[in-house]
């Protein structure tokens, strides 16, 4: 049994808009719930919704602009200021279609609650302020401004160059500017969590009720055979064998496991709890929902997730291409009346993404009759 909950009702985005963002050229969602699964085939744009939804969290700053487009490895080649070759992200590859028009603009957040985030290229004026440089910019160059309710800023395109074989930041926008503040944002992607990213949430939940709720998720899987989990080791050392890592009390086990040593299954049940209990106030963005979790143990993972997110006042939104992940989380939101879920499938329609939205008598009627809605 969940440890007990405190009800919330906070939602930071009640419906979702994206107009011009990467392969986006316009969707709508009208209404999404206290955890939204995505689901849908392989490329149909689903991990895209992710992407503007931790660029809608951020409020545009730069810092993750530029994360998403190295992790794609979108870069363009440019010279530097004594004319050698050198390489920057790419920002026009954030906006819909190729070739990028010179007044290309993109939208993400909310039209009904006028919670909209609106990015665009625009001719750069210098803004020293910004900058941890005295560096001049030269004319003509491009910038993208960011703007949200009545903030904005600038940032020139040319800001990245490679060092040692590694792209490094040339010249940073400082991110204490006047930009409205981000709201807390944590993303699991397809793989596991890695042991600097589960000592991070955990180092914010040892001795908590999170703690508690952690450890039970992990026994949806281990029927209660695990008490305990700590985290032990030292980062300072440098050595992979001393890194902090995750061990376990197994009941009728002398000595502690590594958690690894359990399975993906448990690496990603205890990240996602912990990773829940990091994003208090703010979203949970989880891509690939199912892996490495049984089909058996679904219903029990997804009811995990709706209570402890309504508990912590958590907006997860997590996309999935598995019909067992899709079925799992209509009976567990139809067991939690309290909870609203929704399920959207995304689907692409002549080139342009679509999505077809799933009301919560439909998806009880889906958990019942196991229709499927992938």
């Amino acid at each position: 049994m969940l440890a007990e909950i405190v009800h919330s009702t906070q939602t930071f985005l009640p419906n979702l808009s994206i107009r011009g963002f990467r392969g986006i050229e316009d969707l709508s969602i009208k209404r999404l719930g206290r955890v939204t699964l995505f689901a849908g085939k392989n490329a149909t744009g689903k991990t895209t919704i992710l992407d503007a939804l931790r660029v809608y969290a951020a409020r545009g700053r730069y810092s993750v602009l530029a994360e998403l487009l190295r992790n794609r490895e979108e870069y363009l080649e440019t010279t530097d200021e004594d004319g050698d070759p050198t390489y920057t992200v790419d920002f026009k590859a954030l906006f819909y279609g190729r070739p990028v028009s010179s007044d290309a603009i993109m939208s993400i957040g909310s039209k009904a609650s006028k919670l909209q985030l609106s990015i665009q290229i625009d001719p750069f004026e210098g803004q020293p302020d910004l900058f941890s440089s005295d560096y001049m910019f030269d004319e003509g160059i491009q910038s993208i401004r960011v703007e949200f309710q009545g903030k904005e800023q600038n940032v020139p395109m040319v800001l990245e160059g490679p060092r040692w074989g590694h792209a490094y930041p040339r010249r940073r926008p400082n991110e204490q500017s006047n930009l409205a503040p981000p709201i807390q944002c944590e993303f699991l992607g397809p793989s596991l969590p890695s042991n600097s990213d589960m000592s991070r949430f955990w180092d914010k939940v040892a001795l908590t009720d999170d703690e508690t709720r952690a450890v039970e998720a992990l026994n949806l899987i281990f029927g209660g055979r695990v008490e305990r989990v700590a985290m032990i080791g030292d980062d300072i050392r440098g050595v992979p064998f001393y890194s902090r890592r995750a061990m376990a009390k197994i009941n009728g086990e002398d000595r502690p496991v590594p958690l690894k040593s359990l399975g993906d299954g448990a690496v990603r049940l205890f990240g996602v709890a912990l990773a829940l209990a990091n994003s208090q106030d703010g979203f949970l963005l989880i891509d690939e929902a199912e892996n490495g979790i049984h089909y058996s143990v679904m219903d029990d993972f997804w009811k995990m997730v709706l209570i402890t997110a309504h508990k912590n006042n958590v907006q997860v939104f997590a996309t999935t291409h598995s019909s067992d992940c899709v079925n799992g989380f209509a009976r567990a939101a139809k067991e939690s009346s309290k909870v609203k879920g929704a399920l959207v499938r995304i689907e692409r329609y002549d080139e342009r993404v679509r999505a077809i939205e799933y009301s919560e008598e439909q998806l009880a009627v889906a958990a019942k009759q196991g229709i499927e809605v992938r």
